[in-house]
């Protein structure tokens, strides 16, 4: 059966990376909304909060395509904090037959998000981040 495995954790906890060592050399697609902020030539990020809903809607179309390429692996890796950005994928994954991982990414390794998120943003988005750990 194909797999949708969803990374979820804070900037900086290395969802991506994880996401890219997963994929085997980029053999299985890795999805981001990073992706829609980041510069195609020059790999420069910059991110523009009016667009993010945007940015939502295209990683949501290109899993949708991947799963309508029967794709044996997806990996999609955002930060995920509120469930309501994981409730599209649930869907996607249901209605394509494909089982569902959510995996949680920590920062164990000490880096800082290469994206210029404050701590004090940080910290806000953790005390939103909710773990599911029974049913």
């Amino acid at each position: 059966m194909p797999s949708l495995i969803l990374l979820r954790g804070l900037p900086g906890s290395g969802k991506s990376t994880l996401a890219r060592v997963l994929s085997e050399n980029n053999k299985y697609p890795v999805l981001s909304i990073d992706s829609y902020f980041t510069n195609a030539q020059s790999g420069e990020y910059q991110f523009k909060f009016d667009e993010n809903y945007l940015a939502y809607q295209q990683c949501e179309e290109q899993t949708k395509a991947s799963m309508l390429k029967a794709c044996e692996k997806i990996f999609v890796d955002n930060t995920f904090t509120l469930e309501w950005e994981l409730e599209p994928y649930f869907k996607l994954a249901a209605e394509f037959d494909y089982s569902l991982f959510v995996v949680t990414v920590e920062n164990y390794h000490g880096q800082h998000n290469i994206h210029g998120v404050s701590e004090e943003q940080l910290l806000k988005m953790a005390a939103k981040y909710k773990v599911k750990l029974i049913p």
